[in-house]
């Protein structure tokens, strides 16, 4: 019984999709028509980024990176700004949710042998907020944009001018929420890394894995091509004894919750009287029922269900990821660095409560919404 509580809090998501999906089959029955629900071009991009990041992660090279940088870093301002700039720009490429999994514990680290754990709250709630507003600026930053980028057909020069003046205004409040933070003299004499043995080989390997992913977000490689390359290329580094099997290591659970909002959005759109509602209902709100959606159900799921019933994909992107900030579940990446924190929290009672985090959090998440909203409606005129 505990295994399956521990299944449902780890996985809500999915098992509130999969559930949607079973309750729709009983209005329309399984059929041929359920095929046509499910964009393989989606899940397979989806499957082939996460299978490079898994890989990146194994290498260790983004530790490697910012350990680099680090070095310069003399004030606890510089510090700020480099390790929530990491955060800002690294999700562009690698997701918000990579991103978090990766500097969010350095960071806790660094802060920790600097003596300024009290400063924790502030510089991890900055680190998710940039993480998940820097990976609004691409198609790849986070799976509700790939997705989207993929059933709206859009080119990757309008996806920057939806896109791009949110991404510079969020960088200048990140920027500045930063600059607010009283700056201190900064002394760290080593920045501790686990060894591990250069990947040379390896990191050249998953380097041109991703390139090529990006060939084919840009529709200039298939799908099809695209999966069978990153196959074999995980089974080369498999047989070779380089790395473990990365497509093992891919979330699985975020495929399938996926695939159980393409057969509820696909159902829901067969029956005509719930298609009219909702067509009705999102036609000019995209933006804030968007938004409002991804307060509830995160804002994957929500760009999933909502897209089903709108063609003003421009207005729901915006929408879902400005619904990113907001409520602890508005993005499940945003429950990643708070795991790191409530972790900490519970062993070193310098830096805070789980309580305050969650207050400050809240805070500075709508203090950045309400901009980023009022910016999109401007816009929009």
């Amino acid at each position: 019984m505990r295994k399956i509580i521990t299944y449902l809090k780890r996985e809500t998501v999915l098992c509130v999709a999969s559930f949607l999906a079973l309750v729709s089959m009983f209005f329309v029955k399984p059929d041929r028509g359920y095929a046509d629900y499910l964009d393989a071009r989606v899940l397979a991009l989806l499957f082939c980024l996460m299978t490079v990041m898994e890989g990146f992660k194994k290498t260790g090279l983004f530790e490697q990176m910012a350990n680099g940088l680090l070095k310069k870093v003399k004030t606890f301002r510089q510090l700020m700004i480099v390790l929530v700039g990491l955060c800002f720009f690294s999700s562009m490429w690698i997701t918000n949710d990579v991103a978090l999994l990766t500097f969010v514990p350095f960071t806790i680290l660094v802060l920790r042998m600097a003596q300024m754990e009290q400063q924790m709250i502030a510089v991890v709630t900055m680190e998710t907020i940039a993480a998940n507003l820097g990976s609004m600026a691409t198609p790849v930053g986070n799976p509700q944009n790939l997705y989207l980028y993929s059933v709206s057909g859009m080119s990757l020069g309008e996806f920057i001018k939806v896109m791009g003046p949110l991404s510079v205004l969020s960088l200048m409040l990140i920027l500045a929420g930063c600059l607010a933070k009283k700056n201190e003299k900064l002394q760290i004499q080593v920045v501790p890394q686990i060894k591990k043995e250069k990947k040379t080989g390896e990191n050249l390997l998953l380097l041109g894995l991703f390139l090529v992913s990006l060939l084919s977000v840009l529709r200039i490689l298939s799908w099809p091509a695209l999966l069978g390359i990153t196959l074999l290329a995980c089974v080369l580094l498999y047989a070779t004894g380089k790395e473990e099997f990365l497509p093992g290591k891919v979330d699985y659970g975020l495929l399938l919750t996926f695939v159980a909002f393409f057969i509820f959005i696909g159902n829901m759109g067969r029956i005509d009287w719930v298609k009219k509602v909702l067509e009705k209902v999102l036609a000019g709100n995209e933006l804030f029922l968007g938004f409002a959606g991804s307060q509830v159900i995160s804002n994957v799921p929500a760009a999933i269900l909502l897209s089903g019933f709108t063609k003003n994909y421009a207005a729901l992107l915006q929408g879902v990821n400005i619904g990113g900030l907001g409520t602890m579940i508005a993005s499940l990446a945003s429950l990643i660095s708070y795991k790191f924190y409530a972790e900490e929290s519970e062993k070193n009672k310098n830096v805070g409560t789980k309580g305050k985090y969650f207050w400050y959090f809240t805070g500075w998440n709508l203090v950045f919404a309400a901009v980023l909203l009022t910016a999109a409606v401007i816009g929009m005129k």
